[in-house]
């Protein structure tokens, strides 16, 4: 796919503990997207998508407020290499 990117996407704010991977997931899942999304020990959450730009570009949108009870601070994104993924998970 001509228009297809993987992102990592780091997220810092209020973002563990409030239903934030789950609800990455579920919003990853309904953009047609594959990767996964992990907290990390210092409080961000880290997203790893691919798909398409729009796609992707929508999450990233979706993440700039993410779930009711997150309070985002800021969102980072790169463009990294293809990483494979058969789904979006939670890892």
């Amino acid at each position: 796919m001509a228009d297809s990117q993987t992102r990592r996407i780091a997220v810092t704010g209020l973002v563990q503990g409030v239903g934030f991977r789950a609800a990455t997931q579920r919003t990853a899942q309904s953009l047609g997207l594959l990767g996964q999304v992990r907290n990390l020990p210092e409080g961000r959450v880290e997203v790893i998508a691919s798909g398409s730009v729009t796609a992707l570009d929508q999450l990233e949108a979706w993440l700039q407020r993410g779930p009711p009870f997150a309070r985002v601070q800021s969102v980072h994104s790169e463009q990294i290499a293809p990483q494979s993924s058969s789904d979006f998970r939670i890892v």
